[in-house]
């Protein structure tokens, strides 16, 4: 007997199969082992000490599934998948077991200083005091990668406040092996009143998941809270046609995905993407540890997105943004990826 997972959690799951047709690496493979059932059945034979931790089948499933969690909003028992695949990886990727990949990036997420000291060389929004409650969070990639979405966001907000002392929120580590350790980090960052304002879906559902719904809230949300959107983004004459890519952890862990579509239909024609829930591909550092099954879960999307001839193709998530701006620009399509607060601004001041 092995005390990997909760037994609560694992005994939740009746086997009713729900979950199969939502399961990318199901849809990929039809192989049973690689659906959620599958891989709940392998859970409970490694606690039952029937299989090993590190079997090569075992560790095969805990990598090859993308953590996208589209089998929780489907599932009638309300299984935690989630929940349990970070158990998984918890125990299976300790120490000299950790992809080697992905430690540098786990380093650099949970180095404060050097986050914000990368963060201001790039230039993301400037630090301001409170004028109100609500906090915008400073994602630790996304101020690196696309550091124009907090200053989209910030002039979107008008006085939400952007603190200094931010460093990662920890769902990189706690979706990579190191839960305690995400969790400590959630904590840390959002020990200061009020709530917190997040433009990556991925940060915001773990926020959530560790200090509270109450306490967080997507940019899209209180984009709408706050009240009047800017006018339509015209282009020739015409209204900009738009597309979304949901956030699968915003969309399957926060529930968030009809705020973002009310926003995109404020801005432009919104044509919804097919498949715009299933997974891009990016699934955190999944894109770097297995680039080419990350492909292979894109593809379909790809095809899609070149018949649909869209303006916009928005982002609410930074890995997302990254995985889409890589293959469109690929693909040669005349689409933009942006981010929807990047798309609010534009509508704000002006196509460029």
């Amino acid at each position: 007997m092995t005390d990997v997972f909760d037994a609560d959690d694992l005994g939740t799951c009746i086997s009713c199969g729900f979950c199969l047709p939502s399961c990318p690496t199901y849809t990929l493979t039809g192989d049973e082992s690689s659906s959620p059932r599958g891989r709940i059945a392998l859970m409970r034979a490694i606690e039952g000490g029937e299989v090993d931790l590190f079997d090569p089948a075992a560790l095969e499933q805990g990598s090859f599934c993308l953590g996208c969690r589209a089998c929780e909003p489907v599932c009638p028992a309300d299984v935690p998948y989630g929940r349990l695949l970070e158990d998984l990886r918890d125990a299976q990727w300790k120490g000299r077991r950790r992809p080697i990949r992905i430690r540098p990036l786990l380093a650099f997420a949970a180095s404060e200083r050097l986050i914000r000291l990368v963060g201001r060389l790039r230039r993301h929004a400037r630090f301001t005091a409170p004028e109100t409650d609500t906090v915008l969070m400073l994602g630790c990639f996304e101020r690196v990668l696309f550091p124009g979405v907090s200053r989209a966001a910030a002039t979107t907000l008008p006085g939400v406040a952007i603190p200094p002392d931010q460093g990662c929120c920890g769902a990189l580590h706690a979706h990579n092996g190191e839960r305690a350790l995400g969790e400590q980090m959630a904590r840390r960052l959002a020990d200061r009143p009020g709530r917190i304002v997040s433009t990556a879906g991925g940060c915001s559902a773990h926020l959530a998941a560790v200090v509270g719904r109450d306490r967080v809230v997507d940019y899209s949300e209180a984009l709408l809270e706050n009240g009047r959107l800017p006018g339509p983004i015209l282009i020739d004459g015409r209204r900009a046609r738009i597309g979304l890519q949901d956030s699968c952890h915003l969309r399957n862990g926060l529930g968030v995905s009809e705020a973002p579509r009310r926003v995109i239909s404020a801005l432009g024609d919104h044509v919804e993407v097919p498949g715009a829930a299933d997974c891009c591909g990016a699934a955190g550092t999944y894109s770097l540890l297995r680039r080419r099954d990350s492909r292979r879960v894109l593809a379909p999307k790809m095809v899609e997105l070149a018949s649909l001839e869209l303006d916009f193709l928005v982002m609410v998530n930074p890995g997302c943004q990254r995985q889409l701006t890589t293959e469109v620009r690929r693909a040669r399509l005349r689409t933009r990826v942006l981010h929807l607060a990047e798309l609010v601004e534009m509508a704000r001041t002006g196509p460029r």
